[in-house]
């Protein structure tokens, strides 16, 4: 029994209860890590099989990301962007990809949308020369010439359109009629199609001379790679890029590097996050079951076990309780994953076509993970009763030493230290940068916490104890035994804090933004109606609306974004800015918004002018005057003057720009909203939805709520994650102190003054733990939302009174129903 694999078989054996809770933390720590590695592993191999491009075996297509080069020599990095819309490929590379050995044709693609007068009007047009590789076929009529179009059959039903009528389409070059030269269909297609001649579908689409992809098809018996070889060496020095297999399917379906990215923020940034915790977690949790243990550690140091011995049975007991208890976690784990993938793509997120990669390392990692994390944390928990003196074993176990050792106080200190740092360097930033540091102050903070745990525990206990010495012998006898055992009560409290703080800061940071725009969009939308259409308003919707009787000013507002680079060295990023492009003045503009001008004038809005907000300018470092360096939505680069410093982006856009300025620099080339001052609602209802400014706020308010949902999820998993750990510790620190409730029984006290002790205990310790978290959610919190909206964060009380009720009750809970457990048996 001295050796030690019999040590922790023993243990395991007749103290099952110690281990339960570690079981379940470790369990808890491999379903959370496992989730977000199998994330994480998605956005790194996921891809879109090929649909429309499935037919031709060679994609020709321009690079769909912008980089940042960090760095240089064997230390250069580059980061990948992905574009806000298409980059497009010049299209007389079409000649020179189809003089490429094995090429037997090439067809320049085009995708743009246009609407008809139906309802639902939005179409996806192509030229028509896509039908060598879609498969689309007529059944009636003929190839489109310039000036005509075919339709599918759905769509020419529902316009009534028959071969050789006329039929009316919206474009990016307006309003124009159309004859309809025949009808075609497509296989497996949904929503309408129109087809129009290859010669007129680039200028229709807004791009002339530009396709958004050239595809190739192959000589009967040649190979794709072979093909692409070829292809390869034909437009060579163009920058385009030659796609094959899978491949093709990212360059047909733009989404799949929004997604890549939103699963990499999930996978990685919170997956990471989510480690951290699951370790801090799990190692008080280890720690804890080691300590419970203390006397039995030090009567075999008393009866000749040697230092090594105590070691090697705390790691044995990790080596037999981890690995079962990972593999246990993987199953819940992998359940997760598909919950949240699928809850992504029913939103829109990911496309339908991107299927969850699993393999063995995601979950490998995560019952490695745990091991290592019980291994480290039963090594560190178990040094001082292995190196404690024989003699001296005993007496040391049966009193709690409350310093923690030199090097966790050294550590908990910096990183103390280092979060109020970086709380000031986050209250100095703007934007992403002000976000970013933000974050790091509450993993700093949660950090200082955890190390530090037993002396904050007590100096807790001693201040929140004062007020309870006065409420009778139990809250008294609670306030000492707290004090006592602060490392009880620290491993106990710590899980709080993590949810508090986690939840706290993930949730307020998202309803305070939301606020934020919500409050600035209600007052910088101060136009008398608003319109709009889910398919798009017409290029004529201002000059209809402005025709319209007693309408004063119209404004036609397209929504997009750019790519600004922002930093330097080696903190330098390409940061996503909300654009608005607006037709009219800029003095027809302040009519319908009032974006609060802090700096410069509208009046000069125009080619090569914009207006940017207060946070752009002071992450990017530019005021009125200067020029700011950004990325069009397609990669375009230009660098337009700055005309004018304003507050209110969050709610509006970060860009006002003038709507001539993005011409032919996107695909869909219609108007989000119509900004009307005069006139009436009825007048304006041809035209789209016809809403009030408050109206229209609430609508954005909604899909700002939709938008929130991620957020909250990330909080919820890592809140319930720390709030099962804090539910399972407290339930074994109660099952623990079986012989102190039994004796206090026999002295005379009765169950009621037991439990009452007792729920004083867990009163303290979750008051400790909400205050705590919330102070650290505090700290994170003002200096960010200080940098993004330039107000103090909001926290909705119904939410934080559901927070702390939550870890109130669960804390009771926790303690109530082991205790009369316990308490029975001394009836």
């Amino acid at each position: 029994m001295m050796r030690p694999n019999g040590l922790a078989r023993a243990a395991i054996r007749f103290k099952p209860a110690s281990f339960a809770g570690t079981f379940l933390a470790l369990l808890m720590s491999a379903l959370i890590v496992a989730a977000a590695g199998i994330l994480l592993e998605t956005s790194l191999r996921a891809s879109v099989p090929p649909q429309r491009y499935a037919n031709a075996p060679v994609i020709v297509a321009m690079d769909q990301n912008e980089y940042i080069v960090t760095g240089s020599g064997e230390d250069q990095e580059r980061e990948a962007v992905p574009l806000p819309d298409t980059k497009r490929v010049d299209a007389t590379l079409t000649a020179r990809a189809a003089s490429a050995p094995g090429a037997a044709t090439a067809v320049a693609d085009y995708t743009f949308p246009v609407r008809a007068a139906v309802p639902g009007g939005a179409l996806a047009a192509h030229g028509w020369g896509s039908h060598v590789f879609t498969g689309a076929a007529l059944t009636d009529g003929s190839a489109p010439r310039d000036g005509e179009v075919v339709l599918d059959p759905g769509t020419a039903q529902a316009m009534q359109a028959a071969v050789g009528g006329t039929v009316a389409l919206e474009t990016a070059t307006g309003r124009q009629d159309f004859r309809v030269a025949g009808i075609a269909e497509l296989a497996g297609a949904g929503g309408g199609l129109a087809w129009f001649a290859d010669t007129e579908a680039a200028v229709l689409a807004g791009h002339p001379g530009r396709a958004d992809a050239i595809a190739v098809m192959a000589t009967p018996g040649t190979e794709a790679a072979a093909l692409a070889r070829s292809v390869s060496e034909a437009v060579a020095g163009s920058g385009a890029q030659v796609h094959l297999g899978d491949d093709r399917g990212a360059v047909e379906d733009p989404g799949l590097s929004y997604a890549k990215e939103i699963l990499f923020g999930i996978g990685g940034s919170f997956g990471g996050i989510a480690v951290i915790v699951a370790i801090l977690t799990t190692a008080s949790m280890v720690a804890l079951s080691v300590s419970q243990r203390a006397r039995e550690y030090a009567l075999l140091r008393a009866i000749g076990a040697t230092p090594r011995q105590i070691r090697r049975a705390v790691a044995a007991e990790a080596l037999l309780v981890a690995p079962l208890a990972g593999i246990a976690g993987l199953l819940p784990g992998l359940g997760l994953a598909h919950w949240w993938f699928n809850q992504l793509q029913d939103r829109g997120a990911i496309p339908e076509a991107v299927q969850l990669q699993i393999s063995v390392m995601p979950l490998l990692a995560a019952v490695v993970v745990g091991l290592l994390t019980a291994l480290g944390a039963g090594w560190t928990a178990g040094r001082r009763p292995a190196r404690t003196k024989p003699g001296q074993a005993l007496t040391d176990a049966s009193i709690e030493r409350l310093r923690p050792g030199g090097i966790r106080t050294v550590l908990g200190l910096a990183a103390l230290v280092g979060g109020t740092a970086l709380a000031g360097v986050a209250a100095r930033s703007a934007g992403n940068d002000a976000a970013g540091a933000a974050l790091g102050v509450v993993m700093l903070f949660m950090l200082a916490v955890a190390l530090l745990g037993p002396l904050v525990a007590w100096l807790l206990a001693g201040l929140f104890g004062l007020p309870l010495r006065g409420a009778g012998p139990a809250a008294g006898l609670a306030v000492a035994n707290s004090r006592t055992n602060a490392r009880r009560l620290a491993s106990a409290m710590t899980p709080i804090v993590l949810a508090m703080a986690f939840a706290s800061t993930l949730v307020f940071m998202n309803s305070s933004e939301n606020r934020a725009a919500d409050k600035q969009l209600r007052a910088g939308v101060t136009a008398d109606h608003v319109v709009t259409d889910p398919a798009g308003l017409p290029a004529t919707a201002a000059a209809d609306a402005a025709r319209t009787p007693g309408v004063e000013t119209a404004v036609a507002v397209l929504k997009t974004q750019v790519l600004v680079p922002v930093g330097s060295g080696e903190f330098k990023a390409l940061q996503g800015a909300a654009v608005q492009a607006v037709t009219g003045s800029g003095a027809e503009l302040t009519k319908v918004q009032d974006l609060d001008v802090r700096d410069g004038s509208l009046d000069r809005l125009g080619s090569d002018r914009i207006a940017i907000d207060t946070t752009l300018a002071t992450v990017a470092g530019r005021g009125v005057g200067d020029r700011l360096p950004l990325y069009l939505p397609d990669g375009s680069q230009a660098a337009p003057e700055i005309i004018a410093v304003y507050g209110r982006g969050l709610g509006l856009a970060t860009v006002t720009m003038d709507r001539a300025s993005l011409a032919g620099h996107l695909t869909s080339s219609f108007d989000s909203t119509l900004l009307v001052r005069g006139g009436s609602a009825d007048s304006l209802a041809p035209l789209g939805t016809v809403t009030d400014a408050a109206g229209y706020a609430t609508e954005r308010s909604l899909d700002a709520q939709t938008g929130a949902w991620l957020n909250n999820t990330m909080a919820a998993v890592l809140g319930g994650f720390a709030a099962i750990a804090a539910l399972n510790t407290l339930v074994m620190t109660v099952v623990d102190r079986r012989r102190e409730l039994g004796t206090l029984r026999l002295v005379g006290a009765t169950r009621r003054q037991v439990l009452t002790m007792l729920h004083w205990e867990s009163l303290l310790v979750s008051v400790a733990g909400i205050l705590l978290g919330s102070a650290i959610a505090a700290a994170t919190l003002f200096p960010m939302m200080n940098g993004t909206t330039g107000d103090a964060p909001y926290v909705a009380p119904l939410t934080y009174g559901s927070f702390v009720a939550a870890a109130v009750g669960l804390a009771l809970a926790a303690v109530t129903v082991p205790a009369r457990a316990i308490l029975r048996r001394w009836s």
